[in-house]
């Protein structure tokens, strides 16, 4: 069997487009722009991409591609190695966020540009980047879905889609920084803050996620939903 070889001319494309993409939006970028800085003639996206649309679904596939394979790979060894047991919370939840995280302070070209692209693939007004980004994510989110009904089996399948709901809203500011905040609160950064500053945020945010997982049904205050051993 022959395996394919990466196309340099490709990457060299997909690379130049995602910088303008993370910087200034795909609908603000012209295929003058990319072709410009990647060096190369408009022949070579329409052959590698066919259109302006196939060059912006194959942006941001590559990376949320990458991410999402990440994500699977942790839950099936975890999986694997329960011999059908549930897992706990903080394995699934962790699994699905740690490499969101990482990726997010990651200090390659890619992932420095994976926050801006990731924020204004969620304020796609025309729904184009939406639809791509559903459909690579359900097979995904179904995956960590059965896993937290099997891990928290009194808590209904809607309650544990809102809660995931939550979760991604939560991680969602949490990777974007906290500078604003931090000036509207006069919030100093401390001397804990620097080279650890991933693995602080991640032990943060987790421990706030699994709280809001486990939290009380509503309606149920005096009922707390099935705590699993973390």
């Amino acid at each position: 069997m022959t395996l394919s070889r990466p196309n340099p001319t490709r990457n060299v494309i997909l690379d130049a487009a995602e910088h303008l993409f993370a910087h200034q939006g795909h609908d603000n970028t012209s295929l003058r722009q990319i072709t410009a800085a990647a060096g190369v003639n408009l022949s070579a996206v329409n052959y590698h991409f066919g259109s302006k649309d196939g060059l912006v679904h194959a942006v941001f596939q590559r990376r949320l591609a990458a991410l999402n394979q990440e994500r699977l790979d942790l839950l099936d060894t975890l999986e694997n190695a329960a011999h059908g047991q549930p897992l706990k919370p903080s394995q699934i939840v962790e699994s699905f966020f740690g490499p969101l995280v990482r990726h997010a302070a990651g200090t390659s070209p890619g992932q420095k540009t994976f926050v801006p692209l990731l924020e204004r693939s969620m304020s796609d007004p025309g729904g184009f980047i939406r639809t791509m980004f559903i459909d690579e994510h359900t097979s995904v989110l179904e995956r960590f879905k059965h896993a937290l009904l099997k891990s928290l089996p009194d808590v209904p399948e809607d309650e544990i889609v809102w809660r995931f709901h939550f979760m991604l809203g939560a991680t969602s500011y949490a990777i974007s920084g906290t500078e604003v905040l931090r000036q509207a609160m006069n919030w100093p950064k401390s001397e804990a803050d620097g080279a650890r500053d991933t693995d602080m945020l991640l032990a943060r945010l987790l421990s706030f996620l699994l709280g809001g997982l486990r939290a009380p049904l509503p309606g149920t205050p005096k009922s707390p939903v099935q705590r699993s051993a973390a």
